[in-house]
């Protein structure tokens, strides 16, 4: 065995138990993944990134819009069960039509994306996506990606170690590209489809429709054509609105069937 090998063989060994020690499942879906951290964890640094936007971000004093944030998000809050959640929805006053979840239960929607939304079930459908990033561990899950590949990216500096500076740093470097476009990127797109689908379930059982789902997506797509901004699927953390509009129209029938059991 070379010299050079060892500390690599060291550093693999160390990822496998770590990773087998780390397994758990998505609710909803049963996907494998990998967490590192405990929910208590993740629960507190939610809290403090929470903590910090509300702070630095103004919060809108729309009270209709605040109104109606805060009856959508206690609605579907109360049809999942997560452990150290404390939820809380906050509406912050910005023109990016975006939202999004911290661990812990900490939702933020941005004013921008209410003129797409438009209804009660539009609004339930961007929630009802946040709360499934927070009830399947998203945030802590890239955490722990993010630490496996500090991991790999360690061994690999240890590994070529006796190189010249130049190779080393286009390995560094290809190692770098080769994480983010083929493990993370994917993972994050994974996610993002995995919000759609236990969303689209979330947001039924709570009694709203889930065609207003696919609606909503719709209004997304057409305002993201009109602006002509479209980024390559292999580098987008996010599916392409096709791509997802197909997968949620694919999740619909078993979403349709909560729906019609919530409303008996």
């Amino acid at each position: 065995m070379t010299r050079t090998s060892l500390p690599l063989r060291a550093a693999a060994l160390s990822c496998i138990l770590i990773t087998l020690s780390g397994c758990a499942t998505v609710p909803e879906t049963g996907r494998r993944q990998v967490l590192l951290i405990d929910s208590a964890q993740e629960a507190q640094m939610g809290l403090q990134s929470f903590q910090k936007i509300k702070r630095d971000t103004p919060v809108s004093r729309d009270s209709e819009a605040n109104a109606q944030l805060q009856s959508v998000g206690r609605r579907i809050a109360n049809v999942v069960s997560i452990p150290n959640a404390d939820w809380e929805f906050v509406l912050f006053e910005s023109d990016e039509p975006n939202a999004f979840a911290l661990p812990g239960g900490k939702i933020g929607v941005n004013t921008g994306i209410l003129p797409i939304t438009q209804t009660e079930a539009g609004l339930a459908t961007v929630i009802a996506h946040e709360i499934a990033h927070v009830t399947a561990r998203h945030g802590a899950e890239r955490m722990s990606q993010d630490l496996l590949v500090q991991v790999g990216g360690t061994a690999l500096s240890t590994v070529l170690g006796s190189q010249s500076p130049v190779a080393r740093d286009l390995a560094m470097q290809a190692y770098g590209v080769g994480t983010e476009v083929g493990v993370m990127l994917p993972y994050s797109r994974t996610q993002e489809y995995e919000a759609d689908r236990v969303g689209l379930l979330y947001m039924a059982r709570a009694g709203f429709d889930p065609n207003a789902a696919i609606e909503f997506w719709e209004r997304f797509q057409a305002r993201n054509q009109s602006r002509g901004t479209r980024t390559p699927a292999f580098l987008s953390t996010h599916p392409l609105d096709d791509a997802r509009i197909a997968q949620l129209r694919g999740f619909l029938p078993q979403a349709m069937a909560e729906y019609e059991r919530a409303r008996r």
